[in-house]
């Protein structure tokens, strides 16, 4: 791990790096639990949300000149509807909840430490970005038999957990996407997580 550097950026900042985010993106989110088959065209416009949010940020890690790791969060206002709304039904006020997005490692960079750094930076962030009380994010919940699941898979809840956050089971999003073993996009529900963040 020695050879990583990172990065910071925000809004504009982030536009140079939305093709490789995109395609570290498309690489990871393969993976079980999420099995998505995402191209690139998508990945853009979902990404232009955060080059349009003055207060996003992109934390990246690089090896040499490859993208191998990266995180992003950004103010839940400045979010999609589709993870505004549940919010804002459960009471919360979306002007003060930041949204953590996604935590992306290739698999040989995993288990170093780099994921609580990425929860340490967008803590951070949120802080110093306004008066923000909570943090966010959501998780797929895929069923314990599902047939792509590996045998050896292992939930982040505890993770989550010992960084502070608790799942809110009654809070939930619907967001669409097509899996890797499927023709057509289907609806996908996802759970958040959250924790305050101005104790």
């Amino acid at each position: 791990m020695a050879d990583l550097s990172f990065v910071r950026v925000s809004g504009r900042e982030i536009a140079p790096h939305v093709d490789e985010l995109a395609e570290l993106r498309i690489r990871v989110f393969r993976d079980f639990p999420y099995l998505y088959d995402g191209d690139l065209d998508y990945e853009r416009d979902y990404l232009a949300t955060y080059v349009n949010s003055a207060r996003s940020l992109a934390f990246l890690v690089h090896e040499g000149q490859r993208l191998v790791g990266a995180t992003t969060a950004l103010p839940l206002a400045d979010e999609e509807p589709a993870f505004r709304k549940p919010l804002a039904e459960a009471g919360f006020d979306v002007a003060r909840v930041f949204y953590f997005g996604e935590s992306l490692l290739l698999g040989d960079y995993r288990g170093h430490g780099l994921g609580h750094r990425f929860f340490d930076e967008r803590e951070a962030w949120a802080r110093q970005a306004g008066d923000f009380s909570h943090a966010c994010f959501c998780a797929v919940q895929r069923p314990a038999d599902h047939p792509l699941r590996p045998a050896d898979y292992q939930p982040l809840d505890a993770f989550w957990q010992r960084r502070g956050f608790v799942r809110r089971d009654d809070i939930c999003a619907t967001y669409r996407w097509r899996d890797i073993d499927a023709a057509q996009e289907t609806d996908k529900r996802l759970t958040f997580w959250l924790r305050r963040l101005d104790e």
